[in-house]
């Protein structure tokens, strides 16, 4: 069964339905499955390290919404502020931000001293939820090694569920993880690509709908449920829609809608954050006027309504393609699958 097969769409998906079907966006997974550690790291990058111009040296519109903002996020107050990205964008689990950040500022500097360019500041985008039901957080195995091996295994192809940053989530009490979606968009006669990869840990057993059916009660019967909704969600949103930063963060404010259509409800304890780019204009490094290409607002209502599906589309896919990890106090979480066959 696959994620699509659960979910109304209007719009058609993209060649492979994840993020990277933005053209030019890569993802890749450092992923570690121990007795004791269920974590990882995930990379998403606008473009390939080796293509000139860099993302530091022409950065791309960006924005950011946090719908409830329990979270450790780093890096979400300067694109607010300036509305650009300027390093790839990491996942990870909450106690290895710091380290992960630390690491993520070091791969920058050594990219621009091999192109010739001095860094003297930069702002590094981590985001991340607690893995802490299947990994001994408190460890914070995770550091330089780990990321250097997730962004070498970036590429336009990617695995789902309990992979990377999401190898050790739980969503509704089932095996959470990686999932991911995308559709094709028409705008004025042109059609553009969005795409979303979450990382998903939300969400009260009880509560799961899929394709408008309660399944979560049923399910609840049957596993340890989980009581409150207290996990997070990072989602990432790709485009290669010519939008402007408060457009692109009107457009992530609507991203999860999805959640809601699966029963999440933003619980006290959860952190909802979305982090949104545009490939289509860039920053170019001189100081000179530039000029961007938007569409006007009222338009954009097909984006508003395609990225709401392709939320709900993204977290079942997670669902669906984990395996089931059996956490650090002995609870098996199993995967949405094993439920819906």
């Amino acid at each position: 069964m696959k994620a699509a097969d659960l979910v109304d769409s209007f719009y058609p998906s993209g060649d492979q339905n994840l993020i990277t079907d933005v053209p030019g966006v890569l993802a890749g997974h450092y992923t570690c499955h121990e007795r004791d550690h269920h974590t990882g790291i995930t990379v998403i990058l606008p473009q390939k390290e080796d293509v000139f111009p860099s993302v530091f040296e022409s950065k791309y519109t960006a924005a950011c919404h946090v719908q409830n903002g329990f979270g450790k996020s780093m890096g979400l107050m300067q694109m607010d502020e300036l509305g650009t990205l300027e390093t790839p964008i990491v996942l990870t689990n909450t106690l290895n931000v710091g380290k992960i950040a630390d690491a993520l500022v070091g791969h920058m500097i050594a990219l621009e001293k091999r192109r010739g360019v001095t860094v003297s500041s930069i702002n590094p985008v981590v985001g991340e939820c607690n893995d802490s039901l299947c990994n001994v957080i408190q460890d914070r195995i995770l550091g330089e090694k780990e990321l250097e091996a997730a962004f070498a295994s970036a590429s336009d192809s990617f695995a789902l569920g309990s992979e990377g940053a999401g190898a050790g989530t739980v969503c509704f009490g089932l095996k959470g993880g990686i999932g991911s979606a995308s559709r094709v968009v028409s705008l004025k006669k042109k059609t553009y690509t969005f795409g979303l990869l979450v990382q998903a840990n939300f969400g009260r057993t009880r509560c799961l709908r899929v394709h408008g059916r309660n399944v979560g009660a049923e399910i609840a019967r049957k596993i340890e449920e989980t009581k409150d909704d207290k996990g997070s969600i990072m989602m990432i949103l790709a485009t290669d829609c010519p939008l402007s930063a408060r457009q692109l963060k009107r457009v992530l404010r609507r991203v999860p809608n999805g959640l809601a259509r699966l029963g999440g409800y933003t619980g006290n304890g959860s952190g909802e954050v979305v982090i949104g780019f545009t490939t289509a204009d860039r920053w170019k490094p001189v100081d000179k006027m530039q000029s961007f290409s938007a569409y006007p607002d009222q338009i954009l209502d097909p984006v508003f309504e395609a990225v709401s599906e392709m939320c709900e589309e993204a977290v079942l896919s997670a669902l669906l393609a984990a395996e089931p990890v059996t956490g650090i106090h002995g609870t098996v979480y199993h995967s949405l699958s094993e439920f819906l066959k």
